[in-house]
């Protein structure tokens, strides 16, 4: 553009966002485990190899053994883990960057050692769940969790299921010579990490703005926001507005990733409220002729403990903020406050998910039934972006787990360079998701939330896997390898019966 002096224009080709950008998850995991004769994992040992492609990008393979352990209490842990250089397309970040990799290793790892033990799956997994109260918990790998209550999201997720009732429902058609399967994952990752930072600012209108260093990707992330600033003032979410994106005039911010904008993002906004309200009370105080400290601020509405018909609304003390002859000494005029938030620790959102699955025996072609989601990303803020977040996620497992695939040749050239040959979900190929959730609050963060845009992509590949293996074990086959395509499945079944 520089040379022709005119705007140049490149538009990427298909087939050559196939060959050049990044690709996600390439890893070779080795497990072995100690156990105890009563199910008790008593120690681990991971060994994994991450595909970098022609970059190093080893981190996501850290990632992994970070939460190499799950849900579980393993005291002793070796972990390795080996970037390989290799000239195919670079290894990069992809939803969960790392997270959904490890859910896939311990959830196998699971059910493989209840298969050799014979201890029912879920009792395997209830024996060396991490207990609802050792949180905060250090994991053997260093990492700290903040809060769980793992034994309880597989009550909720069974429950919807009806499990003991499905159970013998494949029982049922396995005797009439159907092939399907139940298969349960439970999840653990980290989210949240770094810092963020909010502006509030009222007008004497009583309009509210909020500025965030975050900016939403359709997510939603401004609306939540909103919603946050809105509660803590007391305030109807219309008269909120949310300004993000322009780097001129809004809060510094480090990026949209990580599951960390509502997060951190909001809990910078819930801080800076917070100060503004605590600035609102000392107003109403000079109002009222009372001390800050009898001043009470609840729905919008300071009043005097213990007389509450003696109060001043919201919008009354908006404007009272910009006349200095209102205000008390030593409290300036204006109402807008900013806040730094600083998280010394992730949050850790957790899950169940729970897949069941047919198989055509003549095609090997695999259909989820059913699909139930029990997530707990701490206090939701907004049930609507909550359930969009997981179903979204839940479509691209569901493709890691089912079709997509990159293939090279021996020469290292891309086979699978159009969406011909690698295959995404359609929405006719997706069940209707049964999505519920349970609430353990993030004791840090000051609202209690913790990330969950990952959580579809994290736990839906193990519960998949677990299902196609529990539907093919009755005819021997106990290994396979995603993603589980009909012929895979179908050369399987027929490798078994040879």
């Amino acid at each position: 553009a520089h040379r022709l002096g005119r705007p140049v224009k490149w538009v990427e080709l298909r087939g050559e966002y196939f060959h050049i950008a990044n690709q996600g998850r390439d890893q070779v995991q080795e497990l072995e485990a100690a156990v105890a004769r009563d199910g008790t994992i008593i120690g681990l040992r991971v060994r994994v190899l991450v595909n970098c492609g022609a970059h190093n990008a080893s981190t996501h393979g850290q990632r992994t053994l970070m939460m190499s352990s799950g849900a579980y209490r393993i005291p002793n842990l070796v972990t390795d883990v080996y970037g390989v250089m290799t000239n195919t397309t670079p290894t990069g970040p992809y939803r969960g960057a790392g997270r959904p990799e490890a859910a896939y290793m311990i959830e196998r790892l699971i059910d493989e050692i209840a298969r050799v033990t014979g201890i029912e799956s879920l009792e395997l997994r209830r024996r060396n769940f991490i207990p609802a109260n050792a949180f905060p918990y250090r994991a053997a790998t260093g990492t700290v969790y903040d809060s769980g209550d793992y034994a309880h999201a597989l009550d909720v997720a069974l429950a919807r299921l009806d499990y003991p009732i499905a159970r013998q429902d494949i029982e049922r058609r396995r005797a009439a010579g159907e092939i399907a399967g139940i298969g349960v994952a439970v999840f653990v990752e980290p989210s949240g990490g770094g810092w963020d930072s909010a502006e509030v600012r009222v007008a004497p209108s009583g309009a509210v703005t909020v500025a965030v260093g975050v900016s939403p990707h359709g997510q939603g992330t401004d609306v939540g926001i909103a919603q946050l600033v809105a509660d803590e003032l007391g305030v109807s979410i219309e008269q909120v507005s949310t300004r993000h994106g322009d780097t001129d005039t809004t809060p510094q911010g480090i990026g949209t990733f990580g599951s960390r904008s509502l997060t951190l993002g909001g809990a910078a906004a819930v801080v800076a409220s917070r100060k503004i309200v605590d600035k609102l009370r000392r107003i109403a105080a000079g109002l009222l002729e009372v001390a800050p400290d009898d001043v009470t601020y609840r729905a919008g509405v300071a009043s005097v403990s213990g007389a509450p018909d003696r109060n001043v609304p919201f919008k009354r003390l908006a404007s009272a903020a910009y006349n200095p002859g209102n205000l008390p000494i030593g409290v300036e005029p204006g109402l807008d406050e900013n806040a730094f938030y600083l998280a010394e620790n992730n949050q850790f959102p957790f899950g169940v998910h729970i897949a069941v699955v047919r198989i055509d025996r003549d095609t090997g072609r695999p259909t989820v039934e059913r699909f139930i989601g029990v997530d707990d990303c701490g206090n939701v803020v907004n049930p609507l972006m909550v359930e969009a977040q997981v179903i979204g996620g839940l479509a691209q497992g569901f493709g890691q787990a089912l079709w997509e695939e990159v293939v090279f040749d021996a020469d290292g050239q891309l086979i699978t360079g159009s969406l011909m040959d690698y295959a995404v979900p359609h929405a006719d190929q997706l069940p209707n998701f049964e999505l519920d959730h349970t609430t353990t609050p993030s004791p840090g963060t000051p609202h209690g939330v913790k990330g969950v845009g990952e959580a579809g992509t994290t736990g839906s590949p193990p519960a998949i896997a677990n299902a196609v293996l529990d539907a093919l074990l009755p005819l021997g086959v106990t290994a396979l390898d995603m993603p589980f395509t009909a012929e895979k499945i179908w050369r399987a079944i027929r490798e078994a019966s040879a």
